[in-house]
């Protein structure tokens, strides 16, 4: 699920009753205590008020503020209302109305309204005169709606005008009093949040400079004018509490306290920074940072004199040497998406060290001014003593508020003051602006227009040209798309020239006046991302005009997608801004680079012998996904920094409750991410209607009955003991390695609420264990199971779909759980196919079955030579997977012969391999004398308990016993004996433990690609990994669960010739979905299968193809973000590289010729080694080329 969702405020509610009805129609409270959406947040809000204008850090430039709401024309008749109801709900929740005119939707249509710490606020345009009825509503994440109580609100609305409103919840019977903004009596609300969050100032900037956004953020103490020198006696109050604190907190908080001056605080980040930029504590210097410069510039942290006297050169130079250390960490190879997102909230938040503000005496216009004979001696008195003497002792961000709010007292009555006094005042309100980087994005633009190249110059010159049509544009038009979109285009065009001269780096011999320039690049490229968001704000809106999701799934339906070009073109520019932030570039490139791809393809004539508009659909949902995914990793990343630390850095420095509370609120939804979350989420909902899909993946089909439990993940202690019977889990998240009992033994259904590979270790357990496994990703579908927790329902899950209804205890007692099977017993009908008269008869290997209670056990068998040849290995000494790679070496000859009936080739190989047997970590372990500690480690572990961490310690102790062991030279030789000309060889693990008909065990054990024995060291502590696997505490944990002792599981190790694939592959031979013996399932991922098992988020190509007829049919396209390669340099060290996937340049995504062949080859190969194991097989493997490898077959759960 996205995790943004709980930020859109949904137009689709069902409203059924009458208007009439609507007067009093109210629904119960929502709960006081609601936790937030566990796919995103991970702790509570509360609702309270704080009055307050701050919704981020001071931003470097005024982007989201020259956007603000324009009312070109007065008149005709329309009465611009702004209205603000001073509530705050629970985070996940929002605020609608619904009233009696079209404007605020007939009552049927809910209006949203925009958060802002003040409230909530709607701005909306009314026809003048009428008489409306209206109430408020709080939408909560479940669609569920919270009316008001008593009657409706009824407002007379003015003739003409400009006016705001106030009201207060559930207070309907409260004088509704309209205020005049002409008259000056209108409320300023401060900031509001455009639709989805972003600061856009409600009021344009004046010729006189009015109010820029930097002041308008201020909560500290109000200006107010002096006749001598009184600032010393305005601190009173502050208080500190080091209590819990240490390491950089406490040193920030103790430096605090010693530092009451501005120059002094940026000092105590120069400290932080610089002393960090070494070590592991660079990400907590640098968020605490942030952290406390925003609390800085908006007076929550108050600035005093100290009795010194440091002009603002004094700041300008520390804020120079700031600058410097984090372009210097931006410019390092090892420096973090999470770093590089943390630095670009310091700098809007630091001073301009241009070459007028390290001068020695700066800003010295404001001394002329004070000295001025043409004004009055008391107005003297006051910019002496509230500014001049001030900003040149101890210049602070309280001086900007104090010129301002002295900049709006002269400028209020015209003609009071000379116009020479005024106009200088102006400048040096410009000058002061300047300096505090506080100016608009014009003017930061303005600023480095002579430093640009001719391609600069030309991308500036668009760019303005564009943003001012767009300025220009009175009500809605026809054309407003065309124009943001262009916009966004000229934006990222002109940022993609700064972000490529930054990255050009920092020269340690740089000059002052370069380092200068190169912060106003930086502010400008910063200010340019805030203006994307504020475009892709009014995209979006747009967009919902023309009805939306519903909307662009009805075009799709009728097959023309062409509708679709604007907004992928919308969502890959703003995919691409956040790669030019520095958030994980490569694959943010990907991304963009496969939605373009996506449009300039269309809808195809022919997609093979499919379907095309449903190849197009789920081609555009895989990407559409993985954006998705893109902005959940950055939510997740915002949340794992923040939260903790401004909690603790907010208590400890006297912040105000509630700025403390929507901090990582407010800074999710004030980035561009937002928008890209909510223009991909949007447009899967129109994907998804298109496909007919609600979002659902069946991993293990059946019926289960239980008590619905949400938790994060599934680890020990996740569910609470109280909870008793039966309990179907709702995960947040999963990474395909949990054990399924590790949360408890009582869990009969999984809903899982993200994609994974079905293959993973977790499905295939879920699948021995007959737990019932779905995934789900719709947002809609994942609120609706969420309004369930705590109820006990049933879950019916198969290839029709997933129905989760509520039932109770009593009902069907008897089985909490059913697994679906098909009707016939799978392998009995293997068994009754006749094979092709080209195949060859082999023996079969014994299926060894857990359920029986009969685990392949050898005390001690160690061959001459320490290791056996792979066409030797047997059950009983090398375990059931090199049994099974041994038998594949020998049936891979065999199906060179073999076609199936429409001449598609069975035939594939198998790698090269040896085997160290059972017993041969057992005398290693003799060998190095530590044999009497291994017996002690088995035994202990056997019973250890997980709660108190027992288990994990002896885990760990037990695995660095044995990655310690080296293997001798006799073993590291006959290996080398064995592979002559193969340098690159994967070590594997073959215990008696796995591929098993009752214990699989995918993925539980280590695999370490990429090694060779010509390098000794490597070679041995790999396979001293893959022994060392056998007690991990996931190991332990999965053998307890099945039944098995812990003495006796053993581990051979299987090494293999590494192969270097194109694509790797899982096939399933029934259909693990629904029982369906006719047809072969693949799973495929790019690169190395290392991907599949694992569980890595994502989805791989999916088809099922036919054993009988033949036919091919995509169910998903795949979406990994990367894929494990091996690298073709150097010899092997036990490495592989990662690699981001551009879909647009797979063959198996853009060619369905080729993806058929594909899948019709795989289901070849399947079959064939269906019918020679007896019964359905999980079958891995790979192509190299046109070359079909199998590397593993076991025993298909089912």
């Amino acid at each position: 699920m996205d995790g943004f969702h709980v930020l859109q405020w949904r137009t689709n509610y069902s409203i059924s009753s009458k208007p009439s009805q609507l007067r009093r129609r109210h629904c119960c409270a929502l709960k006081t205590s609601i936790s937030l959406p566990s796919k995103f947040f991970k702790f509570p809000f509360k609702s309270t008020i704080h009055r307050s204008a701050v919704i981020r850090g001071v931003s470097a430039v005024e982007t989201r503020e020259e956007e603000e709401l324009k009312t070109k024309k007065k008149g005709n008749g329309k009465v611009q209302l702004s209205i603000l109801l001073e509530h705050q709900v629970q985070f996940g929740e929002g605020v609608v109305i619904f009233g009696s005119n079209a404007e605020l939707g007939s009552w049927q249509k809910p209006v949203s309204m925009n958060w802002t710490e003040n409230g909530w606020i709607c701005n909306t345009e009314m026809t003048g005169g009428e008489s409306i009825e209206f109430k408020f509503v709080i939408a909560g994440s479940d669609n569920n709606l919270s009316w008001e109580s008593g009657n409706n609100r009824v407002l007379q609305i003015p003739k003409e005008g400009k006016f705001s409103l106030v009201c207060h919840w559930d207070k309907t019977t409260e004088v509704l009093e309209v205020l005049s903004a002409e008259s000056g009596d209108s409320q300023d609300f401060g900031e509001v949040v455009v639709e989805n969050g972003a600061i856009v100032t409600d009021a344009t900037e004046d010729e006189s400079g009015g109010t820029s956004p930097f002041v308008e953020q201020w909560q500290g103490q109000a200006a107010t004018f002096m006749h001598a020198n009184e600032h010393g006696n305005k601190e009173s109050g502050r208080k500190w509490d080091t209590a819990g604190l240490a390491g950089l907190a406490l040193k920030l908080v103790q430096d605090d306290q010693n530092a009451r001056n501005w120059w002094r605080k940026l000092e105590v980040v120069r400290e932080l920074v610089v002393g960090s930029l070494d070590n592991k504590d660079r990400l907590e210097a640098l968020t605490l940072s942030a952290i406390y410069l925003k609390w800085i510039n908006t007076g929550q942290i108050p600035c005093f004199e100290d009795g010194g006297h440091h002009r603002p050169n004094r700041h300008a130079e520390i804020s120079r040497l700031i600058f410097r250390e984090l372009e210097r960490i931006s410019g390092r190879n090892d420096a973090s998406p999470q770093e590089m997102l943390v630095i670009r909230k310091i700098h809007p938040s630091l001073p301009s060290f241009k070459a007028e503000f390290t001068a020695s005496v700066p800003l010295t216009r404001i001394r002329d001014i004070a000295h001025r004979n043409d004004i009055p001696h008391d107005l003297k008195q006051q910019i002496k003593h509230t500014i001049q003497n001030k900003l040149h002792r101890n210049a602070g961000p309280e001086d900007l508020v104090s010129t301002e709010a002295m900049l709006a007292r002269i400028t209020k009555t015209p003609g009071q003051y000379s116009e020479t006094f005024v106009e200088q005042f102006k400048i040096f309100h410009q000058e002061l602006k300047d300096f505090f980087n506080a100016g608009s994005l014009v003017e930061q633009l303005d600023s480095i227009k002579d430093s640009l190249n001719e391609k600069g110059s030309s991308a500036l010159t668009s760019f303005l040209r564009l943003k001012k049509n767009l300025d220009d544009l009175e009500g809605p038009s026809d054309k407003e798309a065309d124009k943001l979109l262009d916009a966004m285009l000229s934006l990222g065009s002109l940022r993609e020239v700064l972000v490529k001269g930054l990255n050009s780096g920092l020269r340690n011999d740089a000059p002052d006046s370069a380092i200068a320039m190169r912060q106003k690049w930086r502010l400008c490229e910063i200010g340019l991302e805030d203006y994307c968001f504020v475009l892709l704000s009014r995209f979006l809106n747009t967009l919902e005009t023309l009805g939306g999701a519903n909307w662009l799934a009805d075009t799709a339906d009728s097959l023309n997608v062409a509708s679709w070009n604007q907004p992928l073109d919308a969502l890959a520019t703003g995919i691409r801004q956040l790669g030019l932030s520095g958030w994980k570039a490569e694959e943010c490139a990907a991304c963009s680079n496969e939605l373009l791809a996506w449009k300039e393809r269309g809808l195809s004539e022919t997609e093979g012998s499919e379907d095309s508009k449903t190849a197009w659909a789920l081609r555009l949902k895989a990407t559409l996904d993985r954006s998705r995914r893109l902005t959940e990793e950055y939510s997740d990343s915002i949340l794992d920094i923040f939260p903790q630390r401004v909690q603790m850095l907010g208590k400890a420095l006297g912040i105000a409750e509630n700025s403390v509370r929507t901090y990582t609120e407010a800074e999710i939804r004030a980035g561009v991410i937002f928008q890209v979350s909510k223009l991909s989420t949007l447009l899967l909902k129109a994907i998804r209607r298109s496909l007919a899909s609600e979002g659902w993946d069946v991993i293990v089909p059946g019926i289960a009955q239980g008590t619905i439990v949400q938790i994060d993940s599934i680890t020990p202690g996740s569910l609470p003991s109280s909870i008793q019977g039966p309990v179907i889990l709702v995960v947040r998240n999963a990474d395909g390695d949990e054990e399924v009992t590790a949360a408890g033994t009582n869990i009969v259904g999984i809903i899982l609420l993200q994609e994974l590979p079905h293959l993973s270790h977790l499905g295939v357990r879920a699948r021995q264990e007959k737990v019932v496994f779905v995934t789900c990703d719709d947002d809609d579908s994942v609120d609706n199971v969420k309004t369930l927790d705590g109820e006990f329902v049933r879950i019916e899950a198969s290839s029709g779909g997933v129905v989760i209804q509520k039932s109770s205890p009593d009902k069907d007692r008897s089985a909490s759980t059913k697994i679906i099977t098909s009707t016939l017993d799978a392998s009995s009908e293997i068994d009754d196919m006749k094979p092709s008269s080209r195949e060859e008869k082999h023996q079969e290997l014994p299926e060894v079955d857990l359920a029986e209670g009969a685990v392949p056990h050898l005390n001690k068998v160690i061959p001459s030579r320490g290791i056996i040849p792979l066409t030797e290995a047997e059950v009983s000494t090398c375990g059931a997977k090199a049994a099974a790679c041994g038998r594949l070496a020998s049936l891979s000859e065999a199906s060179v012969k073999v076609y199936n009936e429409y001449g598609v080739p069975a035939s594939f190989k198998a790698p090269a391999g040896a085997i160290m047997p059972y017993g041969s970590m057992e005398s290693a372990i003799e060998a190095s004398g530590s044999l009497e500690a291994y017996k002690s480690y088995i035994a202990q572990i056997e019973d250890a308990q997980v709660e108190d961490g027992a288990l994990d310690k002896l885990c760990s102790e037990l695995q660095e016993l044995i990655s310690s062991l080296q293997l001798s030279d006799d073993i590291i030789k006959s290996i080398s004996q064995v592979f002559p000309s193969s340098p690159r060889l994967i070590v594997r693990s073959s215990a008696n433990v796995e591929d098993l008909a009752g214990m699989s065990a995918a993925g539980l054990y280590e695999s370490i690609p990429n090694v060779s024995p010509s390098n000794p060291s490597v070679f041995g502590n790999a396979v001293s990994r893959v022994w060392a696997s056998l007690y991990t505490r996931r190991a332990v944990l999965s053998r307890r669960a099945a039944g098995v002792a812990q003495k006796e599981a053993q581990m051979a190790v299987l090494v293999q010739e590494l192969l270097s694939p194109d694509i790797s592959f899982v096939l399933h031979t029934l259909s693990p979905t629904d029982n369906n013996k006719d047809v072969v399932e693949a799973e495929i991922a790019p690169g190395l299968g290392e991907t599949l098992a694992s569980g890595t988020r994502g989805t791989p190509w999916r088809l099922l193809a036919g054993k009988i007829d033949g036919i091919v049919k995509t169910k998903a396209f795949a979406n990994f973000s990367e894929e494990m390669v091996v690298s073709k340099a150097g010899v092997g060290d036990g490495q592989v590289i990662q690699l981001t996937v551009d879909y647009s340049k797979k063959p198996l995504t853009i060619d369905p010729i080729y993806r058929r062949q594909v899948g019709q080859r795989l289901c070849a190969v399947g079959y064939f080694l269906e019918r020679k194991f007896g019964g359905p097989q999980d079958v891995e493997g790979c192509l190299v080329g046109n070359d079909v490898y199998i590397v593993q077959t076991r025993p298909q759960p089912h």
